[in-house]
């Protein structure tokens, strides 16, 4: 499938305006590679003919099956370790401290299929089995995604064994997962009924989501413009409660919205505190 410079600089355009996605010059098969099921399943022949009926206002299932095979997907369970050995060994133990009563809220913004907001779930069951005089930790966690296929793998909370592989523990397996019949893993309840899942496209308003204690917004912003990373950073900064705290992927910076934040070094990697 062959795709022309006009037709790739449409779909560009296409991509840039609904999900935030700055494609670079040289992705033509990348496009080519992740749309062409998409083109079989809706017996297009180009993705000149797709592009234009996206535009369409009516075309709301193709736009999604779009978005969702351009979506990176690229999850692990306890991804870089750093972030849940610090909200374990500190943000947690400080939070409970400072207002033992009240729900601890995060935001996981573009959880994919559900490693990390489960992944934090888990470190909570763990802080408060390993924290003296701490019985309870109420903690309330949504999880957000642009695509809804993703999400809805998320919310089933059902796993194979490569999924699983991909930095979950034996010991943490058998604590925190149950077999199925067809050789995958459920997560246990007590994890998931934790975390609420919903979509969203962080282009978008984030005023339904309350405010948060922390937030993880992590190897997401670089796919996007220095803009749009900026202007997303700064909606975060307004949902962050006073002296919140938001974890960035390892590559990802506060770039324009470095004067909201103030870097805090967990060793060896850092968080960023709102001002």
């Amino acid at each position: 499938m062959s795709l022309n410079p006009e037709e790739f600089t449409e779909f560009r355009r296409f991509l840039k305006s609904a999900a935030g996605i700055d494609l670079g010059d040289n992705k033509q098969y990348l496009v080519t590679t992740r749309i062409r099921r998409v083109l079989l399943e809706f017996g297009l022949e180009s993705i000149g003919e797709l592009t234009k009926r996206i535009q369409r206002a009516t075309e709301r299932e193709l736009r999604q099956r779009v978005i969702d095979a351009m979506t990176t997907n690229e999850t692990f369970w306890f991804r870089d370790i750093y972030p849940f050995d610090y909200l374990k060994s500190t943000l947690f133990p400080e939070i409970k401290k400072n207002n033992a009563l009240a729900t601890t809220r995060i935001w996981s913004a573009a959880c994919s299929s559900g490693q990390e907001p489960y992944s934090i779930s888990i470190t909570a069951d763990e802080f408060v089995r390993s924290a003296r005089g701490v019985s309870a930790f109420n903690l309330e966690l949504v999880a957000t995604d642009l695509s809804s296929e993703i999400l809805a793998q998320a919310q089933k909370g059902v796993y194979d064994k490569l999924s699983i592989s991909r930095g979950m523990s034996d010991k943490r397996l058998r604590e925190y997962f149950d077999a199925t019949a067809d050789n995958r893993w459920a997560i246990k309840s007590a994890i998931k009924q934790r975390v609420r899942f919903r979509s969203l496209n962080l282009q978008d308003s984030y005023l339904t989501l309350g405010k948060f204690d922390i937030v993880f917004c992590r190897n997401v912003l670089i796919y996007f413009s220095y803009d749009l990373k900026a202007d997303i950073l700064k909606r975060i900064h307004g949902v962050l409660k006073p002296g919140g705290y938001l974890f960035l992927g390892s590559s990802e910076s506060l770039g324009g919205a470095s004067t909201l934040f103030e870097m805090v070094h967990c060793n060896p990697g850092v968080v960023y505190r709102a001002k």
